[in-house]
């Protein structure tokens, strides 16, 4: 299992033989690729975490005031504007929007749940949907100019 015990031992929480974390790239850091197919509609696993007020980097909003921290498995979840993956908040459960195959990064809209998010960025999902600029849904959305730099697709090439 992903999660430590102290969240139980559900046998919906991901499992190691399903999911691995890997390093994608200097700009999205690390994600959750599935080892496993998924269908759409499926559900992919169940979620879990310690619930907090505050908005930190692994945090996922479950309602108005409370926010999931999970940094084991929904925490890496990748974002893209059209994402593979939905999360029902009340239920805590990631759901396959489409088919998904194995070797895939699980990928969901920040913008979808959050109203604020721990900092907005400069989206790099390259779909030609692409908002350009992630905020949450109550932010005024920057824009390019006022990103940081370290977003920038060149960063380390400077």
């Amino acid at each position: 299992m992903i999660y430590p015990s102290k969240y139980g031992n559900d046998p919906m929480y991901p499992q190691q033989k399903d999911f691995k974390i890997e390093y994608k790239n200097h700009i999205v850091g690390r994600g959750i690729i599935t080892l496993k197919p998924f269908k759409k509609g499926e559900t992919i696993a169940k979620l879990a975490g310690d619930v907090v007020q505050a908005i930190k980097p692994h945090t996922f909003q479950v309602n108005n005031e409370k926010h999931l921290n999970d940094n084991h498995f929904l925490g890496f979840f990748i974002h893209s504007c059209v994402p593979n993956t939905k999360i029902n908040t009340r239920k805590l459960i990631a759901t396959a929007m489409k088919d998904i195959e194995p070797g895939t990064y699980i990928s969901i809209n920040y913008s979808a749940t959050e109203d604020y998010l721990f900092r907005q960025f400069k989206c790099n999902c390259g779909n030609k949907k692409c908002r350009r600029v992630i905020a949450g849904k109550k932010e005024k959305k920057r824009t390019d100019l006022v990103l940081m730099s370290y977003y920038e697709d060149n960063y380390w090439q400077r």
